[in-house]
Order: structure tokens, then sequence, then C-alpha cells
């Protein structure tokens, strides 16, 4: 992803303080909580101070104030947040931060539209003529983008799920981005109608609901009832849960669906703290089962994380982007991802090859699932399709398939169904050590509570074996690709160790592979007596690569671990 840097903050900060530091935000803006006791007139004594009351965010939760201030003239925003928060009255003053879409990687259409792949099986098979190109939903091991390695079954199970439900309009899912292309041919029949403002008069609120003309959502970055998406990815996203199953472009996870547009990413592709909390509180009061999530950026939010935690308590599910900028999000938090709220599903992105991509953002504690975002085809603004890469992608596939949960069972409890969504994932190699249970999501154990042997070994049990030392020159070569295989006969498990590297990050690394070519691990950067993640198996094969730019000191490999 293009996305801002999030702050490598910890998620508890002592006076629950989001601090600005270089974290993208509203020049001169703060959002400000009362303590219960306090009323407004508590600003009163910053007024001299040039800090005034701008407007008013009304919530669910009670009231916010937005104060705005020259921050040029006042020594930057930490020193006017610090003052606020001095202040006895105040519960908390953050920035308003500044948040974008996870910024896809556009890709072009690469497979013909003559491709004709039949699914494997006798299953439901939609008649849209792109079917075939959406390996997301039905990988056969020969349908990846032109180009790209396929796995036969690396896709989130979406043929055998519809044998059990194809969803339900009942169903109701809030994507909040960009808006949401309400007549594209592939999404006009999903979209939420307020028939109340859709037959009333332009310009009143007819509903009686705060929100005028609200007939298909809301715009919270124009302030109006168009949530008309002029950017593409809130569009794109919404065809990856729910396009409609019509003989007409793609299939969504979902045939069945009701879309709430609420937009308050600009066509430009960003938004703010403001603009999000209001969103999260609006499909809230709409009564929506699922948020899903494809943006991020700025530092933590308590003022969102409390708008997140409303919808917990509504019983909806938050699905969230992990982000794209290829860093662990347990030492880096990535927002609104990382918030420690029990209906947050963190999702990372996957390839075709049921690799992590490369871009994707990866979390051993504070990412929950992989789901298919390499060079996914969807809808687009204009009636359009495009295929677009990133963790953006992937979220609306984990969005869709618990939809399909839902729409068979009902409304879940949002912590049973993240724990039910790791519980039944598929396990993958390349995710071991990269999300909480290294997994990729699958609808149809999903839907059936399967829950699939993760064959993982015993912690205990590991002996050292030791091997021919491998070592490299002092600085190491340019453009080297050496290629090793470390086999123990008799072994079920076995991991590399490296006793130490010093590797230019993530330029040069060594690339570990199980017998079957599944990529385990890449090691890169600095460290000492690395253990790493597991290969099911006898054997590994390790591959050292470095580009021609810089040379650093190496590694030095001389034993492998092993259970038998």
């Amino acid at each position: 992803m293009m996305l801002r840097k999030a702050l490598g903050l910890g998620l508890a900060v002592a006076s629950t303080m989001a601090v600005a530091g270089s974290a993208e935000h509203v020049p001169g803006e703060l959002i400000v909580k009362l303590k219960s006791n306090a009323n407004k007139s508590a600003f009163n004594a910053l007024a001299s101070n040039g800090v005034n009351v701008q407007r008013t965010i009304e919530t669910s939760g009670g009231e916010l104030f937005v104060v705005k201030f020259d921050e040029s003239q006042k020594g930057g925003i930490e020193s006017v947040q610090n003052m606020v928060q001095a202040m006895e009255e105040v519960e908390y003053a953050e920035p308003n931060f500044i948040y974008r879409i996870v910024k896809p990687i556009k890709e072009k259409d690469l497979i013909s539209e003559i491709l004709d792949i039949e699914p494997q099986g006798v299953y439901y098979t939609p008649a849209d003529p792109k079917f075939s190109q959406l390996w997301g939903l039905n990988n056969t091991g020969s349908n990846a983008p032109a180009g790209d390695r396929g796995v036969a079954g690396a896709d989130v199970g979406a043929m055998k799920a519809w044998e059990i439900t194809q969803g339900s309009r009942a169903v109701r899912v809030a994507v909040i981005d960009t808006g949401i292309d309400y007549n594209h041919p592939d999404l006009a029949d999903q979209m939420w109608t307020n028939e109340a403002e859709l037959n009333g008069q332009p310009g009143v609120d007819d509903d009686g609901n705060g929100y005028i003309d609200d007939i298909h959502g809301y715009d919270f970055a124009n302030n109006d009832g168009d949530p008309k998406d002029g950017h593409s990815h809130g569009t794109h996203c919404a065809g990856t849960i729910g396009a409609s199953h019509n003989a007409i472009g793609v299939a969504g996870v979902m045939s069945e669906v009701e879309f709430v547009a609420v937009k308050f990413l600009t066509d430009a592709g960003s938004g703010t703290t403001e603009g999000a909390i209001k969103s999260i509180d609006y499909a809230t009061k709409m009564g929506v089962d699922i948020m899903s999530n494809s943006w991020g950026g700025g530092g933590r939010s308590e003022a969102l994380k409390e708008a997140i935690e409303r919808a917990n308590a509504a019983g909806i599910v938050f699905t969230a982007a992990a982000g794209n900028s290829s860093t662990d999000n347990d030492a880096r938090p990535h927002y609104p991802s990382n918030y420690e709220v029990d209906n947050v599903i963190s999702v990372a992105a996957t390839t075709a090859a049921d690799e992590l991509a490369s871009f994707s953002c990866f979390g051993r504690r504070t990412v929950h699932i992989g789901a298919p975002g390499h060079k996914i085809l969807s809808t687009v603004k204009n009636g359009g399709y495009e295929s677009y890469s990133g963790t953006s992608m992937a979220t609306p596939h984990v969005t869709g398939v618990v939809g399909l949960l839902i729409a068979n069972e009902g409304r879940l409890n949002p912590l049973e169904v993240r724990e039910r969504v790791m519980r039944t994932s598929d396990p993958v190699a390349a995710l071991r050590g990269k999300t909480i249970n290294g997994g990729r999501i699958n609808a149809f154990n999903l839907l059936t509570n399967t829950i699939p042997d993760r064959q993982e070994p015993d912690p205990s049990k590991w002996e050292s074996v030791s091997v021919d030392v491998w070592e490299t020159s002092h600085p190491y070569a340019d453009n080297a690709n050496e290629v090793r295989t470390f086999k123990v006969e008799g072994a079920k498990f076995i991991r590399l160790n490296v006793s130490k590297f010093e590797l230019e990050d993530r330029y040069d690394y060594l690339e570990v592979r199980d017998a079957q070519g599944n990529l385990v691990e890449k090691i890169s950067g600095k460290g000492e007596n690395h253990e790493g993640f597991y290969a099911a198996g006898d054997s590994i094969t390790v591959t050292f690569i470095s580009d021609r730019s810089v040379n650093k000191w190496g590694f030095e490999i001389s034993d492998v671990s092993v259970q038998y």
C-alpha cells in the first residue's frame, strides 16, 4: 500500500492519549472527550490561548468536540494536545488523524476472456463470464494470473460452501470506504434502499434517523446522502463481497447480500478520524451485521476504538485490512486492524500459490487470518472491472465468508465468529508465525465448523541435528542464488536454525521451502540463534538470494532441529 506508516506506539498508553508525532493528521485539530461530570463550558479557559471548539460530534456514546487552533503558532500539535489533556475536565485529547485506503496495486487483467476453466467437482457454478478468473473463490491451480504460480484449493472454499448457502438479503454489510457505485450492473441489485428517503421529499429527513436523503447510505466525506464512489476502491471491495450472480461480469462470495454504502474516504482516498467515527456509528445505527474496512493509518485513537467497541456491543463483526507495508504489526501497530476489540478481524493477503503476499503486513499476535488478496478481479466505478492487489482485497473475501456464516446460522457473538474463523482455517505453511494461527480462511469449514488437523509439533520435543556448515563469505557476493537441501531421515517436522545472520533487510534473504515447494519463511535483516518456522516432513530447501546493491556480513548455518 502507499499508506502512511502507522506509529509504533504500544496498544496501552499510560494516559490513553494518542500522540500525533509523525502520524498524518488534520492540521490544528484535536478530538476531545470530556469526563462525565464536565460540560462544554470547560473549553472557555482555552479561548485566551487561541483554542476554540469548532464543532461537536454526536455519537451514541456521547459528545466529542473538535477544537481548532493555529498549529504553526502553537509550537506544533503536541504542545496543544498536552495542554488540553492536562485539564482536569478532559478524559482524552487526540489528533484528528487522517486515514487512507489500504491502497491497491492495480493490475491489468492478464487472463484472456476466452480462457475457459471448469471448476473442480460438480458444484454450483455462477454463470458470470469472468468467474473463471476469480482464483480467490475457485483456485484450480491453472487459473492464476498470467506469470503467477497457482495451487489448487488455495482459495476461500466458496464452491463447496455454496452448496450450503449462497448468502441472504437479510445479511446487511456496511462497506466503509470511498463509497459504492450503486448503479454498477453487478451491484445495483444488492444495495440497501431506504424506502422512506427514496419516496420522500429531497432535502428532508423523511425517516427521522438524523440523516437526510440517505437512500443507499451516507457520505461523511462531503456530508450528504449520496455515497457514490468516485474512486473505485470501495466498489472493488463490494464486488468481492457480493457482486450479483447474474451472468454479468464477476461473482461475489455472496450471491445475495444487502450493502449499505458508507463513505468517509474522499474520491482521492483519504478521510479523518472524525469521519470514521461517524461512519461506524451510522452503520451501527442502521443495524448492519458486518462492517468491512479496507483502510488505515494515523495513530492510535481512543475515540475510534470506542466507536468500534459500540459496534461490538451491538453484535457487529468488524473486518479490517492488516496493511500493505510488509511490516510486522506486532512491532509497528496498524490501525484500525490492531485494536484489541473482540469484533475486529485483522486480515493478511495471500497469493494464488498460497504464499503471504510480498506487500502484506503480518503479525504473529495481531493478525488473525489470511485470505486471497493478490491480483483480484472485481468491480470498479462506471460499471467497469479491474484487478487490484492488497490487504484491501483480502478483507472483503473474509467479509463475504462471514456473511455466508450469518446467512446460514444468524448472528453470532463477534468473538465467537473470530475464533471460529481462525479455528476452521486451512493451515498454510507460509502463514506460520505470520498470523495468529497460520491459516487461510475456508468458507466450507467455517459453515460446517470443520477443524482441520494442523499437524503441529510439540514445542518441547525439538532435537538439534548437525549439518554440513553453510557459511557465506563476509561480506557475501553480489547476485547470489545458492541452494541447499537439508534432509533428516525419519523426521516428521524440521526447521532451520541460523546461528548468525546479517543481510540487507528485505532485499537479501534466505528463503525456506518444504518438500512440496511451499514457502515456509523468509529470513532477512539481522539476528542470532534464529529458530525457524517448522515444515512438515523430513526435508527443507533453503535458497540464499542477494542483489547487487548492499553486501553485508552474511550468515552461518550449522544445524537444523527435528521431531521424529
